[in-house]
């Protein structure tokens, strides 16, 4: 896959924003985004809902989409569409701890089909998903953020714009690195 670039971007590199801890920047290649992180800064996962945002180095695995509200076509990676009844494990017990269930489920999780517009577009990251364990958190995406970048709850997110900007760089040996 040829762009602006040449190749498939290797490495998309995470920081904190000097001074704040909840706030980062993305960079690719020669260019820098503005990112919302975790809560609680860029750390060690201690446990489920501690808002932080994990370092470490992640394979993209695939995109999530509301086809209903996004159009997309070109992403380097698997696309997976996100309807209603679409949800994510959160309960560290659970047998489907951080993978996708479908509602209503026992245990508890996170709805995909949120009214926000946070998760239409929501790129899943090998964050505690091929080696789970229940202190490593759950639904930590690299997904949309809002408008003020506001933290989130341990995940990445960017603009829609800049989102729709990199997924066609984007691909399977891409690397999210979160320092």
């Amino acid at each position: 896959m040829q762009n602006y670039y040449g190749s498939v971007v290797k490495f998309l590199t995470v920081t904190t924003w000097p001074g704040h801890k909840d706030q980062g920047l993305l960079r690719v290649g020669n260019r820098t985004l503005r990112c919302a992180l975790g809560r609680s800064g860029i750390g060690i996962k201690r446990g489920e809902g501690d808002g932080i945002t994990p370092r470490g180095r992640f394979h993209l695995l695939s995109v999530m989409v509301r086809p209903e509200r996004v159009s997309l076509r070109n992403a380097g990676i698997g696309l997976l569409s996100i309807a209603p009844g679409d949800g994510w494990c959160d309960a560290p017990g659970d047998r489907n701890y951080n993978q996708p269930v479908r509602l209503p489920y026992p245990a508890s999780c996170e709805n995909l089909a949120r009214d926000d517009h946070l998760y239409d577009i929501a790129v899943i990251m090998d964050i505690n998903i091929t080696r789970r364990m229940t202190i490593g958190g759950s639904a930590i995406f690299f997904h949309l953020a809002h408008d003020d970048y506001r933290p989130t709850e341990g995940c990445i997110a960017i603009s829609r714009h800049d989102m729709l900007w990199l997924l066609p760089l984007i691909g399977p040996q891409t690397m999210m690195v979160i320092t």
